[in-house]
């Protein structure tokens, strides 16, 4: 399972941390991914992913999984989020 947002691609990085004598050791700082389910209006479903906080923001601030959808690049969204995509968008058009 990796550590990566399924709605906006983000996952690890890496940095370093620095002790008060100034040594500098690697390590990795993950983000904040939650288990959620969101429900999409459209379709009429609810859909469980894990996502970043700041996704989940973004999502709430957009106004929902279906206006997020419409703006999101298919090159950030997971295989899982792509076709939940797909299907928002040929609901929309019929």
């Amino acid at each position: 399972m990796s550590r990566r947002c399924e709605l906006t691609g983000k996952g690890p990085m890496s940095g370093n941390n620095v002790s008060h004598a100034k040594n500098r050791t690697r390590r990795r700082f993950l983000p904040n991914l939650q288990d959620v389910t969101l429900m999409s209006d459209v379709l009429g479903r609810s859909f469980k992913l894990k996502i970043s906080n700041a996704a989940l923001r973004t999502v709430d601030h957009r106004g929902g999984l279906d206006a997020f959808m419409a703006k999101a690049k298919d090159a950030e969204l997971s295989a899982d989020a792509l076709k939940i995509k797909k299907e928002i968008v040929k609901a929309t058009a019929a």
